[in-house]
């Protein structure tokens, strides 16, 4: 269970749904683990069991939205576990969901800000700590809506899009570095964030919602925040050591039509 054994992995969005499953299938796979959230509560307690397994990890609040924010905590864990390979870019929102002519230039710029903004300050400021590292792996959570339309949510399809193509700008700007980039395109998958959107679609019934929008897929079913985890661990360790710029897509066979 070593696969990404002396690596230390920063994940965004950490305390619950895709990113804790990441942290910790990393931990579990020997990974030092950095936890970045807002979310207090959830995420000491996911540290809380992490520390209980005897995993090395440490949470920190933050906004990736606000650039000392972002500085001042990726210095921390460098300053804390002496190095960085492994950047996970999860922390996202899905915004409001109304049709574009109905949306306002705060709702668009809260989107734009976590879910774009943010890989692009995590990113800018891990670089200088990987390159030291002599390279690592920068992992980037897009969506099936980075691939494909839907008729809902625009600021988050829009945002989605754009982490997809900053995603290969940064595979070739950084591939002399060895440090290598790559986007993960869920499909949709039962977390906290996919129930809020289906609520504020009108469903009352959760369990009928979850298995109408499991049939979207191929497969019949959503998918687990375990499902996105185990891809991230391969991006994250060596075995994916010949994989940059490229679109690891999780859906059940949604985008296949």
């Amino acid at each position: 269970m070593s696969r990404v054994s002396g690596k230390t992995c920063i994940v965004t969005g950490a305390a619950m749904g895709i990113g804790a499953a990441c942290v910790r299938r990393l931990a579990e796979h020997g990974a030092t683990v950095a936890l970045f959230d807002m979310q207090d509560d959830a995420a000491e307690e996911l540290l809380a069991e992490l520390l209980a397994w005897g995993a090395d990890a440490h949470y920190w609040h933050v906004d990736v939205a606000r650039e000392k924010e972002v500085r001042a905590a990726i210095d921390e864990v460098v300053a804390r576990f002496g190095s960085l390979h492994v950047l996970v870019n999860n922390a996202g929102i899905a915004g409001i969901n109304k049709p574009t002519h109905e949306i306002s230039e705060k709702e668009w710029d809260r989107v734009q800000a976590v879910n774009v903004k943010g890989v692009f300050l995590c990113t800018k400021h891990a670089i200088p700590h990987l390159r030291r590292s002599g390279g690592g792996s920068i992992i980037n959570l897009s969506s099936i809506y980075g691939l494909v339309g839907g008729p809902d949510v625009p600021p988050y399809h829009a945002s989605k899009g754009a982490v997809r193509l900053m995603s290969k700008t940064d595979a070739l700007l950084y591939a002399g570095d060895r440090i290598r980039v790559n986007s993960v395109h869920p499909g949709y998958i039962w977390t906290p964030m996919v129930e809020r959107h289906l609520r504020d679609s009108g469903a009352t019934d959760l369990g009928v919602a979850r298995t109408e929008v499991g049939k979207l897929h191929p497969l019949g079913h959503m998918g687990e925040p375990d499902d996105i985890a185990w891809g991230v661990v391969y991006l994250a360790s060596d075995e994916s050591k010949f994989v940059t710029g490229a679109e690891l897509v999780i859906d059940g066979g949604y985008t296949a039509r």
